[in-house]
């Protein structure tokens, strides 16, 4: 019996128009535009579907990119598009709480919101993060724990692609000296902050502050979580999980290979652009990967499945 995971990507994905063509069509995508619009103050019709510097702003681009996810997921699932399981990398895991249905919309796109901000504010200037290719994580940690400064492992990716985060000075020196060790390239990510690192822990205490107002409710299937690809299956620990996502490190390829050891052999990521679906196959070549950034992809995805 086929398992199915749908996953949700992270900051980096979001580009003007994403989610419009289900807004256009599906009344549930544009109810989900609504309900984030309400819950943020924002306009999300002029973020997400006009041009604007905005858009490519953390505080502006995590709701931007949740607010499509959801949009994209309610229409599927009415649809009857089904998973057993489901998992985000970093922003994405809120995409993961929405299909789990730990809580209600409103809340999750205030938290979103929040979660910007306080990551945006946490630490203004000074910070870095750097995509290292070709190179084995023990060796990648190895400099880092070695390196003057903060500096440490943000994502696991996949095999071949962590991203190191931290001071930019210290980050700038690990990224050489991985170069000057066998380091295929060492790519410097334009973002606004030294996410997933100890410098963020702040933003995760404010963020810690704002779940306590929130109700927490028992996964309605399970989600694998970013900080240490285990599965959640009960309300309690969601609130100290997310709160410590903030500054952790995300584990994303043990996240997938916990899925697939469970037997999950079809995974559909849901939102824009197609990174999760790049970073399967180099995971593992011989499971089924879709994603559904637009509306002719979910077509495709339901009558693949035969939905």
């Amino acid at each position: 019996m086929s398992k199915v995971a749908f996953m949700f990507p992270g900051q980096g994905a979001q580009y003007v128009g994403m989610g419009k063509d289900f807004y256009d069509t599906y009344e549930e995508a544009k109810a989900v535009y609504q309900i984030a619009g309400e819950a943020s103050g924002l306009d999300m019709e002029s973020l997400c579907f006009t041009e604007n510097e905005k858009i490519n702003i953390t505080e502006y681009t995590q709701i931007a990119m949740l607010a499509t996810e959801v949009a994209i997921l309610k229409v599927a699932e009415a649809k009857g598009l089904k998973a057993d399981v489901c998992a985000g990398l970093s922003l994405g895991e809120y995409g993961a709480l929405a299909a789990a249905k730990v809580m209600e919309l409103k809340d999750l796109f205030h938290l979103i919101r929040m979660r910007g901000i306080f990551m945006q504010e946490a630490y203004p200037v000074g910070g870095a993060m750097t995509a290292v290719l070709g190179m084995d994580a023990d060796k990648i940690k190895e400099i880092c724990d070695k390196t003057e400064g903060i500096v440490t492992i943000a994502n696991y990716n996949c095999p071949g692609q962590i991203v190191i985060t931290g001071e930019e000075e210290a980050v700038g020196k690990a990224a050489q000296a991985l170069s000057e060790v066998g380091a295929k390239r060492c790519v410097p990510l334009k973002v606004s902050g030294p996410f997933h690192s100890a410098l963020l822990e702040g933003a995760g205490e404010k963020l810690g502050t704002e779940l306590e107002k929130v109700t927490i409710q028992k996964p309605v299937i399970p989600y694998v979580c970013n900080v240490s690809a285990s599965y959640v299956t009960e309300a309690e620990g969601i609130k100290e999980l997310l709160e410590k996502q903030v500054s952790s490190s995300v584990c994303w390829q043990q996240s997938v290979e916990r899925m697939i050891a469970d037997g999950v052999d079809t995974f559909i990521e849901i939102g824009s652009g197609k990174t999760l679906t790049g970073f399967m196959r180099k995971i593992n070549k011989d499971v089924k990967v879709m994603n559904i950034d637009k509306k002719e992809d979910l077509e495709r995805v339901l009558e693949e499945l035969g939905c």
